[in-house]
């Protein structure tokens, strides 16, 4: 009989640019699918900032990027997954060859674990990777980079697009490029990738977005043909058509994530539904998630509303496998907020299930067994 897993990682170390940081690390849950019920079953404390994670499709093996201001180079710190005992059992760590790593994901193979690094601080110190390819071995250990990319250039937006900062990075459904959202240069860039994890830099596809529009992150749907994507710096929320044979993104249409005359707002994650049919975007600030409808066939985004998102700082959403609920890291509230899903019009009502817990930044699950 499966199990699921929920693991959670809360920031434990200040950094000038959030607010507070009253995590523990990196938390264990067991998950009721039928009712949105989180049990606790464990801490790891030893890890500095778990501010995003990745687990692998079996569900043996966890990774979790540390984002620590002042780092030149960050670090992925993978994890065996013993749910029996329960126990997250540390194996290695790698470096990301870049600063402040934020956002991890696996290539279509599951060989490789693909990190986006925002990188902060002068170009000519440290190695300045924007993305990078680790290889993940049988035993789920990381291996040191095989490949990587640097970018280089700047954004109209001086203080937030000083410098290139990628911020979320994804193989594409046929695992033929790595995609990256890059929030300073404002552009999706899609690199040839091979079965040996390397890097085609000099045959990058660069998909320009709108100027100061701040790209941050994006999700492909189940079709393969479209992806959405929601940018920081302006509050909106695109969708894509992806062209597979050349890696490029046309965009089909934005839509603003926040009510009209809201100011001061910031975009952070984006979900897509299992169903493909409804897109879920967070605004920090305002503080709400934002429901919009999606097309699969003309890839039209529409509009449904708002939902407060139960606390402050909206920092990232996950649904969980059954599709039947969004978790919502309220950064900001030390809660992550359980919302049921209408499977019928997407709307989201307050599951009475949330969890109390310090700086949640990012929540994952597994089904095990």
């Amino acid at each position: 009989m499966s199990r699921t897993i929920m693991v959670v990682g809360g920031l434990n170390r200040s950094a000038p640019y959030f607010a507070d940081a009253h995590g523990r690390g990196l938390s264990l849950f067991a998950f009721d699918e039928a009712d949105a019920t989180a049990t606790p079953l464990c801490e790891v404390t030893g890890i500095d900032n778990p501010s995003y994670l990745s687990i692998s499709a079996d569900g043996r093996f966890l990774y979790a990027n540390s984002e620590v201001s002042g780092w030149p180079e960050g670090t992925v710190t993978a994890y065996a997954i013993d749910a029996a005992a329960p126990r997250l059992r540390a194996l290695n760590l790698q470096s990301s060859v870049g600063s402040i790593t934020a956002h991890s994901s696996f290539d279509a193979t599951g060989r490789f674990l693909l990190v986006a690094n925002y990188s902060l601080g002068p170009m000519d110190e440290g190695s300045n990777q924007a993305i990078a390819v680790l290889p993940v071995g049988a035993d789920g250990r990381l291996g040191p980079a095989v490949s990587s990319v640097l970018h280089e250039g700047t954004g109209p937006n001086p203080d937030r697009q000083e410098r290139p900062h990628p911020h979320c990075v994804f193989a594409a459904p046929d695992n033929r490029f790595v995609v990256v959202a890059d929030l300073g240069l404002d552009a999706l860039f899609a690199y040839p990738f091979d079965a040996d994890g390397r890097l085609d830099a000099a045959g990058v596809v660069r998909s320009p977005l709108p100027a100061g529009s701040g790209p941050r992150h994006f999700a492909f749907h189940g079709n393969g043909r479209l992806a959405v994507l929601i940018c920081e710096l302006d509050s909106t929320v695109a969708s894509l058509r992806y062209d597979p044979a050349s890696g490029r993104f046309e965009t089909i249409g934005i839509v603003s994530a926040v009510p009209e005359g809201v100011r001061g707002s910031h975009c952070s994650g984006i979900q897509i539904h299992p169903n493909g049919r409804f897109v879920y975007g967070a605004n920090r600030g305002h503080d709400s998630v934002a429901v919009f409808g999606l097309d699969a066939d003309s890839g039209r985004l529409t509009p449904l509303g708002h939902t407060p998102c139960g606390g402050k700082t909206p920092r990232d959403m996950t649904i969980d496998p059954s599709g039947r609920f969004l978790m919502v890291c309220n950064q900001d509230s030390d809660v992550i907020s359980v919302f049921a899903i209408d499977p019928a019009t997407g709307a989201l009502t307050p599951a009475g299930r949330d969890i109390a817990i310090g700086t949640p930044m990012c929540v994952k699950f597994a089904r095990i067994g």
